[in-house]
């Protein structure tokens, strides 16, 4: 916690939201099991300006909405958030099969009785937790609808046949959402009203390199320029649609970087974290150009770090 402040303070995050945030912790501390889920994030979200909105929308009691590109740092910002809060983390993935029993929760069989086993939106409003609602406009109808009451001024769960539930004032929904992935549609307008929404930007080229430069220490400035170069290359040849975003990935630049400090020469971690996940054998060919335009296929991490 305290390593997330000093790093948001040297971000220039206002100290104002700080101290906020700072007592909201000691109004709503969590003990018990519900520390085990407060998340202690291994990356940081870089960018002041979205911190502070994201910040002030919480501390205001809404409920976010992080509306955004791939490797745009959803997830990472959802997962910060909750940190800095100290808030329990539940993660709701929704797909075609997610219903209201899979949010809710359902009845269950436990060798001797019927019992109600509460689902990751039941525990997180009880619990006064953060729930990240990933992917949300892949959600169904009957799942969304559920949502309406606990997202509102109303706050309330109904679990049929067992209880009303009121959602503690701690509790905060984060919902994510990319519009470019197969599978998705437009939220309804009665959802996308209970959020206050974030449209997120992809990371500047600055912060990238303070990304590289935390993460890895040790990594040769020249190097970290190249890295960084080459992922707005990708995002370039993307954005022109040269190539698809699957190329388009921060997670696998890093653990690119990570592999290659291992000793994974420098062309088969790339191919492994990058090039791989293009699935047209001349796309592959397009990423692979872009690629040895800024690194070298046979460097060691003796090449890359110090």
């Amino acid at each position: 916690m305290k390593d997330l402040e000093h790093f948001l303070r040297e971000e220039g995050v206002s100290e104002a939201l700080l101290e906020e945030a700072a007592s909201f912790r000691l109004q709503h501390e969590a003990g018990g099991d519900d520390c085990r889920r407060v998340p202690d994030p291994p990356y940081r979200y870089y960018g002041k300006e979205v911190w502070e909105k994201a910040i002030a929308a919480i501390l205001c009691g809404e409920n976010l909405l992080l509306a955004g590109p791939k490797a745009t740092g959803k997830n990472v910002l959802a997962e910060n958030l909750a940190c800095l809060f100290g808030r329990p983390l539940w993660n709701v993935s929704f797909h075609v099969n997610a219903d209201a029993s899979y949010l809710i929760g359902s009845d269950t069989y436990d060798g001797s009785k019927v019992v109600f086993r509460p689902g990751p939106v039941y525990c997180c409003a009880q619990r006064g937790g953060f729930g990240v609602l990933d992917e949300i406009n892949m959600a169904r109808n009957e799942a969304l609808a559920v949502l309406h009451a606990t997202l509102d001024f109303r706050r309330v769960i109904d679990v049929a046949g067992y209880d009303r539930i009121q959602v503690d004032p701690a509790a905060r929904f984060i919902g994510t959402m990319n519009y470019g992935y197969a599978g998705t549609r437009d939220l309804n307008e009665a959802l996308c009203s209970r959020f206050v929404i974030l449209d997120m930007p992809l990371i500047r080229q600055e912060d990238l390199e303070k990304l590289l430069r935390d993460t890895f220490p040790d990594m040769k400035k020249t190097m970290r320029t190249q890295f960084t170069e080459l992922f707005y290359e990708l995002e370039r040849k993307a954005r022109s649609a040269e190539v698809s975003e699957r190329a388009l990935d921060l997670r696998g630049l890093l653990d690119a970087a990570a592999l290659i400090r291992k000793g994974v020469l420098s062309r088969d971690a790339l191919e492994m974290c990058i090039v791989n996940k293009t699935f047209d054998d001349y796309e592959r060919g397009l990423v692979m150009d872009v690629i040895r335009a800024r690194i070298p296929m046979d460097l060691t991490g003796k090449d890359v770090f110090e």
